[in-house]
Order: C-alpha cells, then structure tokens, then sequence
C-alpha cells in the first residue's frame, strides 16, 4: 500500500569533533604558546513538517539517520567546521514519541514547523582555552562529546475537516467521489477501500477536506478489522459525518448502526463524541422501508442529531449535507 501512516525510525545526531593540543611553531618566535582550536559542534537532527509530503513512505523504506559530526579542532586556533543539521521531512500532522520513553516530542500540524529531536554533541575544547597565568602550556584538550540517538516512532494523523464513517460497503467512497474530485476504489464488497481517501471539497466559496475512513466494524476499537489503525485520523477532525447503509440486505438496521458506530469511536476516544456530528441514510434508491428510516430519522433528531436521507450514487440530498457542513465550519 502506497499510504503508510506510522513508522519506526532510528537517528543519530552528529559527534561534536576533538579540541587540538597543538603549539606555535614559527621561526624566530620561541616558547610561542598554546594554539590548538576547538572541535565543531556535531549536526542536530531535525523533523520538520511539510505540504510536499503526503505519507511516511520515505520512513517505511529508510529507517535510518545519521548527521554529519563536526570536524576536529586544529593548530592556530583553527576550529572545526560543525556539522550540517539532519532535516527529515514529513507530512503534516506527524506525531513524534521517543520509542523508549513514549514521551510526545512533537505534534507538528503546520507547514514548516520543526523540531530538533536529537542534539549534536557540542566540540571538546583545544588547549588554548586552558592557559592561564599559572599554566602557560597545557597539554590537554578535550574531546568531543557524543550526539544523541534514540528510537523514533512516527504516526500520520489527517487534518481533515470531516470524517465519514460507517459499516464497510456503506457508500462512503460514492459519497466522497461525488462531492470531491477524489478518485477512491469503489466495488460491491466490503473493505474495498484498504486506506483512508482526503478529497478537497469547494462548496459556497468554501474549502474543505473530507476524509473517507476505512469500514469500521464492531470491536475496532480493540483492533478488529481495520478500525484500529485508521481510527486515529479522526482525532483532528471538526465533524463526524456518520454513513449508515439502508440496503435491504444489510442485517443491522440504521439505528443499530449509529449506535454501534458511536459505541466503537467513544470506546476508542471519549472525546470524539463531542465533535459536530451528522447522520446520514445512505442509498435511499434502493431501501426497502422508507417508512422505516423516516422513523428512524425522526428519533434521531429527537435527541439533537442533524439528519439526512440521501442516495450518494444518484446524488439525491447531497447539497443539503454539503450546505449544513460549510455552515457548521464557518461557524454559522
């Protein structure tokens, strides 16, 4: 799969150089004095944020990093050359964990922020630095001190605006297909789309991202089918947008859906559910109890939910969703 949303990494920052012990030596200047220079400081390494990036393919395939390590002090008070910053780029919203720690070192959800995750070690001292009135000649210099190394884990969570989630084969490719220019996988099977799908959306002389979450199943939260793994990427977005399959073959009914549904994402986050939420009564084309779903929609705007039936094949109830979204992201 060409989307991969987590991967381990391991990096290195570069060694700070070794300071000189060196003495000047020039003719006709005797007893000339310590001059040996500093070591360079060792190169950080650094993650930073970026829109060029999409996923953490390059991570996946090239685990490793290493900075370069500054270059030893020399005679004359000449001081190594630092090394270069390590830069990795990576998309935005990648979470940054300290492997051995599960500390969060960095959240980066904007274009161009950065983080330093490893420090380069700093430059060992040349005995100049170590002459005084009482020691005149040190023979002594220091080394440069290591840089740090850790084990990184990456995790891609999506900014996207709203999230669509449903039962696999509930039609939220169609519905992204047919609101986005996004071109999702679509087939008459379960679990035909494998990774999430963002479409940008321009609807009212308004912009925003829709992202199409692989079927959730019961005890996604717990790692059944795919939930687990793509369920993170609805932490950051701003409405939930749930997708529930009126086919007459389907064995839960529309109701047992959303409850169920609401039951996986509160288990997984509490939080979640106090996003902006809409229903939607998918493929009303083809349901067999419209009287049914009616019902069904009238319970759930009962208990404050904004609902919709609509056919994202034939496109029927679409604009209304896409006009209470724009108004719900602008804050209307």
């Amino acid at each position: 799969m060409d989307f991969i949303d987590e991967s381990k990494i391991f990096i290195k920052a570069g060694s700070g150089g070794n300071g000189c012990c060196s003495f000047r030596r020039e003719k006709y200047v005797p007893k000339g004095g310590p001059d040996g220079g500093d070591g360079g400081n060792g190169g950080h390494v650094i993650i930073k944020a970026s829109k060029h990036f999409h996923t953490l393919l390059d991570q996946r395939y090239h685990p490793h990093y290493k900075a370069p390590r500054g270059q030893h002090g020399k005679g004359k008070n000449l001081t190594g050359k630092s090394g270069q910053d390590l830069i990795i780029h990576v998309p935005i919203g990648t979470v940054v964990k300290d492997q051995e720690t599960d500390t969060l070192l960095a959240d980066l959800n904007r274009h161009d922020q950065a983080c330093i995750v490893a420090k380069g070690g700093s430059g060992g001292r040349g005995n100049a630095r170590f002459a005084t009135s009482t020691m005149q000649a040190p023979r002594y210099c220091e080394p440069g001190r290591p840089g740090e190394e850790k084990t990184l884990l990456l995790e891609l969570k999506l900014l996207a605006d709203v999230a669509l989630v449903g039962y696999p084969n509930a039609g939220k490719s169609t519905f992204i297909s047919r609101v986005s220019k996004a071109k999702p996988k679509i087939a008459d099977y379960p679990f035909t789309t494998l990774t999430p799908n963002l479409g940008v959306v321009r609807w009212r002389e308004t912009d925003f991202v829709i992202a199409d979450i692989p079927g959730i199943i019961d005890g996604a939260h717990s790692g059944m089918g795919l939930g687990l793994r793509f369920l993170r990427h609805i932490e950051r977005t701003r409405i939930i947008v749930y997708i529930l399959d009126l086919s007459p073959d389907v064995l839960k009914g529309p109701l047992e859906q959303f409850e169920a549904l609401k039951q996986e994402l509160g288990l997984y986050a509490e939080s979640i559910l106090n996003r902006k939420q809409l229903v939607v009564f998918n493929k009303i084309d083809i349901s067999a109890d419209i009287e049914g779903t009616q019902e069904a929609v009238a319970n759930l705007k009962d208990k404050g939910y904004a609902c919709f039936m609509a056919s994202a094949l034939t496109g029927e109830g679409l604009q209304s969703i896409l006009d209470t979204l724009v108004r719900e992201l602008n804050g209307e």
